[in-house]
């Protein structure tokens, strides 16, 4: 029996250059529109059918780049298993012991983290697990570019970004901004994940966030994935923070990789604690966990959407493996840590982040791992009676 909680955090994102400036750069990158409430606009002169830096793809040298994937034994009956992987993160990311500042939880109660900050690709961060199968797939699919959506400063979107250029792939991101900044200016500037996305020559498709509710991704991506097809391009879709079924097999594999430093270093682990902001890593780390046989509780942390929607994607996700488990009995699901909503934080909440930093150097982002940092605290601090295996 375990008399106290041994919590894992898995710190899925670093803070990013949030209000970088890059004035000395003459940047390549265009900056085309997609559509919003004026209507669509003229296209840049360089057109859909350009690729990344103008280069053209060097398929000799993509197909270098693809490894055998062998997965882990508890997994090797899956319904979906990729053939392929890209290595493009440092792996595997430590776990280390972390001292968090008097009060913020119980005496006695042990905190571990996961460095998945430290991938060490594209300002780091847990998508590019991801993209190491959903970017193997691009290239067996014989794709050169690929197109992918989220908000405006979505870290996804730019990790893309970047592990596209690394293999010679063009990259197009729709990006959902607010209707009133949009209208003030088509170009959304250089701050933040869009410096380094177009840096990396991403063409960016700015999108209302309007117009993001009327069509959704699927309809957005699927458009903007045809008329690239009639410019003679092969597009490879991603989903929303790379949440799909081939996707998910970066978070199989972090289980694997978890199991192994568990065993190997003679930690135990009662419960882990997840941001979960588009599902795909909750949903892997679920699955992962009870295929692999460990007895380890998963407390996904909400920063956006509702219990039933992420449940929903989790059991969709089960389905498509083939498997004949209930999300609900996988994860347990939080949605009272969002804070004022979606990229928006209280003070209260900022105020634990400094906390953590100034004690632990531990820099978390407000967006995603900051609310699971505010989950875990006020889950250990009796939120939802006994919330943690150990308790």
């Amino acid at each position: 029996m375990i008399s106290r909680s041994s919590v894992l955090l898995c710190v899925i994102t670093s803070l990013s250059l949030a209000r970088s400036r890059a004035a000395a750069f003459s940047l390549l990158a265009t900056v085309p529109d997609f559509s919003s409430a004026r209507g669509d606009r003229t296209q840049s002169k360089r057109g859909l059918a350009s690729g990344a830096h103008g280069l053209k793809m060097d398929r000799e040298y993509q197909l270098s780049r693809l490894k055998p994937y062998t997965p882990p034994e508890w997994a090797k009956h899956l319904a979906v298993i990729p053939s392929h992987y890209v290595e493009l993160a440092n792996t595997p990311s430590a776990i280390e012991d972390w001292r968090l500042p008097q009060g913020l939880v119980p005496e006695g109660f042990k905190v571990l983290v996961k460095r998945d900050d430290r991938t060490g690709f594209g300002l780091s961060g847990n998508k590019v697990r991801k993209l190491e199968f959903l970017l193997a797939d691009a290239i067996q699919q014989e794709a050169d570019c690929v197109i992918t959506i989220g908000g405006v400063q979505s870290n996804h979107c730019r990790a893309t970004a970047c592990a596209a250029a690394k293999l010679g792939l063009g990259s197009y991101l729709i990006l959902r901004q607010a209707d009133a900044a949009l209208e003030a200016s088509e170009d959304p500037g250089l701050c933040g994940n869009l410096l380094v996305s177009r840096l990396v020559g991403a063409h960016l498709r700015m999108v209302s966030k309007t117009e993001y509710v009327k069509n959704g991704q699927v309809k957005l991506v699927a458009t903007l994935a045809q008329q690239l097809e009639q410019q003679g391009r092969k597009p490879y879709k991603i989903a929303v923070g790379g949440s799909t079924v081939m996707g998910v097999w970066g978070y199989l594999q972090f289980v694997e990789e978890l199991r192994m430093q568990m065993e190997a270093e003679q930690r135990v682990v009662s419960d882990i604690v997840v941001a979960c902001g588009s599902g795909g890593s909750t949903a892997g780390i679920a699955i992962g966990l009870r295929l692999a046989g460990l007895d380890v509780r998963l407390h996904g942390v909400l920063v956006c959407d509702s219990k039933e929607y992420f449940y929903t994607h989790i059991q969709d996700t089960i389905d498509a493996l083939g498997l004949p488990y209930k999300a609900q009995d996988l994860v347990v699901l939080h949605d009272e840590y969002k804070g004022k909503a979606y990229a928006l934080s209280t003070d209260a909440e900022l105020e634990v982040l400094r906390q953590v930093a100034s004690s632990s150097a531990i820099l978390a982002d407000p967006v995603y791992t900051g609310k699971a940092i505010c989950g875990l605290v006020g889950l250990a601090a009796g939120g939802e009676g006994k919330a943690f295996k150990g308790d």
